[in-house]
């Protein structure tokens, strides 16, 4: 038995009008008002996170945002600073996305400089990381999950020192968006060998605090096969976030 708190949360990606995120957040909060189980997470996109933060209010609902830059302010146009995130309301950040990786072409040390920056200015990261369906076929999913995990938390491994409130997300890329669906014993597997790679990088108490979300087609359908397995801590939602028809069930299924 552990004590870390299963979390959901709703990474809406480039989706959604300031109305319709207003109208999102407004119907998970009416959802789950006797919701207190589960942390329950939105990461909106840059424009809409000061709309969503205001209708958040003094709800647990925490605001999460999807990116950022490892410098505080500078020359980096089209860019946004740790410290903007927190002066917007945000508690946490993602980090590392596999669209950020595949599309962005973010490396494991650009995720580290972020990771680290996050920390320095109070927020928490969620640190994602995950194999393509060629590397799971050629069987290098944990070694391609362990090159990822200790390049994108270089700092703190060289410093044997991990923040506990720190979320590990693990998405494979051959279940995001396609529909599939890592079966709950894959997914355990896999967030097992996560956690004995935190033992190995710095103490079996961190690995026994840090929270492992799994992202990877979530639905209302699935998530209670996933949460029920020991080393999933919660998930971390795409698609079915954007609709409070199914995000909200995910939240009860998952508490």
């Amino acid at each position: 038995m552990t004590d870390r708190r299963p979390m959901i949360a709703g990474n809406w990606k480039m989706n959604l009008s300031l109305l319709g995120a207003a109208s999102l957040v407004k119907a998970i909060r009416e959802g789950i008002q006797d919701q207190d189980s589960v942390d329950v997470l939105v990461a909106p996109p840059f424009t809409a996170l000061s709309v969503v933060k205001g209708l958040i209010g003094d709800t647990k609902i925490l605001l999460c945002a999807q990116n950022m830059h490892w410098e505080s302010s500078g020359a980096y146009t089209g860019e946004i600073s740790p410290a903007m995130l927190s002066e917007a309301g945000c508690s946490h950040v993602i980090l590392g996305h596999s669209e950020r990786r595949s599309l962005f072409k973010e490396t494991d040390e650009m995720i580290d400089l972020k990771a680290n920056a996050a920390v320095e200015l109070g927020l928490i990261p969620i640190v994602c990381i995950g194999e393509t369906l060629e590397e799971r076929e050629a069987g290098e999913t944990f070694e391609v999950l362990k090159t990822q995990l200790t390049g994108s938390l270089h700092n703190f491994v060289n410093n044997s020192m991990l923040p506990h409130s720190t979320i590990l997300a693990y998405e494979p890329v051959w279940a995001i968006g396609t529909g599939r669906t890592a079966s709950p014993e894959q997914a355990q597997e896999v967030h097992q060998f996560l956690r004995e790679c935190l033992t190995e990088n710095f103490d079996a108490g961190t690995a026994q605090r840090i929270r492992i979300l799994y992202g990877g087609s979530v639905k209302p359908d699935n998530i209670k096969d996933l949460i029920s397995k020991p080393d999933i801590d919660g998930a971390l939602v795409g698609g079915a976030s954007l609709s409070a028809d199914s995000f909200v069930p995910i939240i009860r299924l998952g508490g």
